[in-house]
């Protein structure tokens, strides 16, 4: 039968533990949840059906709700939904010959969690606002050429297009810089996603010190009242889903 793979986790000499935990827990369909071991790290499975039920939507929030329920009490990297070995030989191998890798990642995340952070804004109102500051700065066809022609216009029109974009980029990588800056002391391992959709202009993760969750939470409120025209969305913690460093094929 078939195995599906849930996370990588930190077990160090406490197999009993870890099997504490997992003792009474279900994983995706009802399953039985079991660990494999090499060393001082274990990898949480349980048998999986492929003819059973698809891997639709309320599957995948069941694998999830395992995940978050061991990374309460363990450290872990948690492994991408529909990751499939055909046996435990198999996860065995996977286990020795990335266990270099996995201890690395694991150390990287020990006592950290994930936070998401989505900045969103009014698209219309604000791309207006960084148009007007724009074209205030006046551009001639003069500064760009030296004699009219038909097309004069029309590429006056391109280059007032292309500064807006540079202006709309400067804002967001400003940003970007401004809430690095306010997280400076923090220091938190980031990944920044810009201009991901027409609301959401930064879409960014954090993988946050556990001893510095409330310091992190009061900076980002500081910089919601330093940007009313913004919204500061957080969410979190989580298990560390953007920070494992590894790919499980």
């Amino acid at each position: 039968m078939e195995k599906m793979i849930y996370a990588i986790i930190a077990s160090d000499s406490n197999l009993n533990g870890l099997n504490v935990i997992l003792k009474g827990m279900h994983g995706i369909m009802g399953s039985t949840l079991y660990t494999l071991s090499h060393s001082n790290i274990s990898i949480a499975v349980s048998d999986f059906n492929p003819s059973g039920s698809p891997l639709d939507k309320a599957v995948a929030l069941d694998f999830a709700g395992v995940i978050e329920h061991l990374s309460h009490s363990l450290t872990l990297l948690p492994v991408r939904f529909g990751t499939i070995l055909e046996s435990d030989e198999m996860i065995s191998r996977l286990l020795e010959q990335n266990y270099n890798a996995f201890v690395e990642n694991l150390k990287n995340v020990e006592e950290k969690s994930e936070y998401g952070l989505k900045v969103v804004w009014d698209h219309e109102k604000e791309r207006e606002k960084i148009r007007i500051r724009t074209e205030a700065e006046e551009v001639t066809a003069e500064d760009y050429f030296a004699t009219s022609s038909i097309h004069t216009n029309y590429l006056l029109e391109k280059i007032k297009q292309h500064r807006f974009e540079d202006a709309l980029l400067k804002y967001v990588e400003d940003l970007v810089e401004e809430i690095t800056q306010n997280l400076a002391q923090i220091n938190p391992e980031c990944k920044f996603r810009k201009m991901g959709s027409r609301s959401i202009i930064i879409d960014a993760v954090f993988l946050i010190d556990n001893k510095k969750r409330e310091e992190f939470i009061s900076a980002v409120e500081k910089l919601q009242k330093t940007h009313g025209d913004l919204h500061f969305l957080l969410s979190g913690p989580w298990p560390p889903y953007s920070f494992t460093g590894i790919s499980i094929s």
